[in-house]
């Protein structure tokens, strides 16, 4: 660990979160002397956030816990355009309505992890739109445009691979990194903001606003980058099978979520505990060093502390409590998810496509003939079988739901 000064960059460091600094040196002096407002932008693709996300909320989280300012950035202008950071196509363009209601639904996720007020060190949450949607084209490009080099943008690893595997970069989404850069310069002029967080993809985007900042104000900010967070086989942090984990829970239901948490992989245990809940290092270390089935019982802990976080502890608790009773007793609870009957009969086959929890009608075929799903705690392997309101499905050891009429 790095001999940091300031409990800002100490914490960061010390819980995992920092992969690069621009100026660790400026940066460590400056939030031991005042009050840091940093800030990340979130562009509203959907109405939710997914666990891909979590890091930088819960950076955002660290940055209050530490006594500076957390700046959350919505994105209703850069939202009209898509970061095209490593993507193999343009995002498909979204209605201004669309943008705002998703706002609308996101904001909900940041109540629950950041405290939001006029004070010093209260989170605030702003909207590129404000003064994205105000530019005048002609100005924009004297006065911004001159400062960023094509060349240099083409060199950047986010246009880059796009370009090397030859699939087109439209002109508009090549915009994106400019108008990034121009939200940290607008930023440092409203807010004081010293600070842009971001994930190891925004690198080249927060050096570019860093640099313009200093040619047009002269103002000195900085630039930190967390770790790319995969899992101990090399997955993507937050994929599975069944897609996206979601923070919402009108998108995913807190019970999943729990499941999401308690799925965690042995040698990820620690370092999940560390990024994404707030128990203390030490507790951390020695659940970290349980070992066999020990390690469950850390599972768990990761599991609540992250579900009441994002839903609240009366909704962990009940997560826990549904679990405990399907995994240990065998019994149905109204807490689990659940597929409706509808007017027509319903088949073993659609109720498993039906909760999600598998992606095709081949797959739930292949588990029936392996044994792996049951109705009522018998092992099932006809397709064709029908099922009634009330009947409680497995499949495999950690996936239960329910049928309702």
């Amino acid at each position: 660990m790095s001999n940091y000064q300031s409990d800002l960059l100490r914490l960061l460091d010390t819980r995992g979160y920092i992969h690069q600094l621009t100026d660790a040196g400026g940066l460590d002096a400056l939030a031991k002397s005042q009050v840091v407002p940093g800030y990340i932008g979130f562009d509203p693709t959907a109405p939710s956030l997914h666990v891909g996300s979590l890091v930088q909320i819960m950076m955002l989280r660290r940055m209050q816990q530490a006594g500076h300012k957390p700046i959350v950035l919505m994105g209703g202008g850069t939202g009209k355009i898509g970061d095209p950071s490593f993507k193999d196509e343009a995002r498909k363009l979204m209605t201004g309505d669309t943008i705002s209601s998703n706002i609308a639904s996101i904001k909900r996720v940041f109540e629950r992890f950041l405290t939001f007020g006029d004070g010093p060190t209260d989170a605030v949450m702003v909207d590129n739109a404000d003064w994205l949607d105000a530019l005048e084209y002609i100005p924009f490009l004297r006065d911004i445009g001159q400062h960023f080099s094509v060349n240099r943008m083409l060199s950047f690893d986010s246009v880059k691979t796009r370009l090397d595997r030859e699939q087109s970069l439209s002109f508009l989404e090549f915009n994106y990194m400019i108008l990034q850069a121009y939200d940290f310069l607008e930023l440092s002029r409203r807010s004081a903001c010293r600070l842009q967080m971001g994930g190891s993809d925004q690198w080249g985007n927060i050096v570019n606003g860093i640099e313009l900042s200093r040619r047009v104000d002269g103002t000195q900010v900085f630039g930190l980058t967390s770790p790319l967070i995969t899992t101990a086989d090399g997955g993507k942090m937050g994929k599975t099978m069944n897609g996206a984990v979601w923070l919402n829970a009108d998108a995913l239901a807190p019970y999943d979520y729990w499941q999401f948490w308690r799925n965690t992989q042995d040698a990820d245990v620690g370092r999940f505990l560390a990024l994404f809940t707030d128990l203390p290092l030490d507790e951390i270390a020695r659940l970290e060093a349980l070992e066999g089935a020990e390690i469950n019982e850390a599972k768990k802990i990761l599991a609540h502390a992250a579900t009441a976080m994002a839903h609240g502890e009366e909704a962990a608790t009940a997560a826990a409590e549904t679990a405990r009773k399907t995994f240990e007793e065998g019994a149905s609870d109204a807490n689990l998810p659940t597929v409706s009957l509808g007017a027509e009969s319903l088949t073993i086959v659609q109720a498993i496509t039906g909760l999600g929890f598998a992606t095709s009608n081949k797959e739930v075929r292949r588990k029936l003939t392996e044994g792996a799903i049951r109705v009522n705690g018998d092992v099932v392997t006809d397709p064709a079988l029908t099922l009634t309101p009330g009947d409680r499905l497995s499949f495999g050891a950690k996936k239960h739901g329910l049928v309702v009429a």
